[in-house]
């Protein structure tokens, strides 16, 4: 950092560390000095005239030492870990404009891809399902071949399927996590952090050692809705965390789109509540690129396949509509289960097919013209 930014990123982190003081009251405190440096440059008690800054907060604004504030940026400079403030030209313009957007955010990675003009957020459940994961992987990665930046919670399921698909496509992708870059993290979660990390970033509002809390995931989540022109929430029940990020989003004017499912799936209930309070309905990727306005032309790396006999093709182009049950798949191609399973068990260990739950199969390719 050069010396001037040092000393703004020190104001505002200040300022963000003082407890009590959020983001509202911190713009607030901001907007009335003029800058987060003028604000330290006053006495506390001058604040007292702005609603919400009683007694309490003007002490915890005396108690704040300009020291606690460069301790943690040093412990970041050490960790290779950006500060970016409101007034930073790096911080999000998306997030920028919102009232309770962060006093600071903490990046690990590449800042710039922050600035991403169309972004999406994917969301959804954490104990999704197969089929859930499924789609959230292919169309993270259908949006990121074209132009699409990904940002979700980096949390089990449906989130780290959606950044698993935005890695193997070819735009950086976002994770936003309810701690801070150097709590305690699992191998698996190290692992998605740094392959995040050489491909977007990894941001926090949350200093860097906080550990993950209950109460930090909506916040997170506000975030997720306000860096993204549209939250797209892909499998959810009705007291999943993804719709606080899909009403945040409704709340700061962004588009809201949700994946249909089985009406039998409690895991789908939240999306339909969604649906019927007025989301759109999106059944493809391609639908959610046409409601957002966004120009498809960027190369899709569609995997073709030569069934080997006629068998197989027979087999294959059954699968062409959808996934089939491999009792109607046995039905309509005429052959019996002991028969058909070792062909469709070789064709899913080729990738050709994928087995999901229910004994369905599902075809992962495009079948070649003989």
């Amino acid at each position: 950092m050069q010396r001037e930014d040092i000393s703004a990123a020190t104001a505002w982190l200040r300022l963000a560390m003082v407890p009590g003081i959020g983001p509202l009251l911190g713009r607030q405190l901001v907007q009335a000095a003029g800058s987060a440096e003028a604000i330290w440059r006053k006495p506390a008690r001058a604040w007292s005239d702005i609603p919400g800054i009683g007694p309490r907060l003007i002490h915890a604004l005396q108690q704040s030492r300009a020291a606690q504030a460069e301790a943690v940026i040093e412990q970041c400079r050490q960790h290779k870990i950006r500060i970016l403030s409101p007034s930073h030209d790096d911080y999000p313009q998306a997030l920028g404009m919102l009232d309770d957007a962060p006093l600071v955010l903490f990046v690990r990675g590449d800042a710039s891809a922050l600035q991403q003009t169309h972004c999406l957020a994917m969301v959804g459940a954490r104990r999704a399902s197969k089929e859930g994961r499924l789609i959230a992987r292919r169309w993270a990665q259908y949006f990121s071949q074209q132009g699409v930046s990904i940002v979700s919670g980096m949390a089990l399921g449906i989130d780290a399927a959606a950044h698993a698909g935005a890695l193997a496509g070819d735009t950086a992708t976002i994770a936003v996590l309810g701690s801070g870059l150097l709590a305690p993290f699992t191998a698996e979660q190290q692992q998605q952090i740094a392959m995040i990390s050489a491909r977007g970033c990894i941001i926090s509002e949350f200093l860097p050692t906080t550990t993950a809390r209950p109460e930090h995931f909506p916040r997170r989540n506000r975030i997720i809705a306000g860096l993204a022109a549209a939250t797209l929430v892909v499998e959810a029940d009705l007291r999943s965390g993804s719709l606080i990020t899909a009403r945040c989003a409704a709340e700061y004017g962004r588009e809201v789109l949700a994946v249909p499912g089985s009406v039998l799936s409690r895991n789908h209930a939240g999306c339909h509540q969604l649906i019927r309070q007025g989301a759109v309905l999106v059944e493809t990727p391609g639908q959610c690129m046409q409601h957002m306005g966004w120009q498809e032309g960027g190369k899709t790396a569609t995997k073709t396949y030569a069934p080997a006999s006629a068998e197989e093709r027979k087999i294959l182009i059954c699968m062409q509509n959808g996934p089939v049950q491999i009792d109607n798949l046995a039905e309509t191609c005429g052959l019996t289960i002991p028969h058909l399973s070792p062909i469709l068990l070789a064709l899913e260990l080729q990738g050709v097919i994928e087995r999901l739950p229910g004994s369905r199969y599902l075809l992962n390719v495009e079948l070649q013209d003989q």
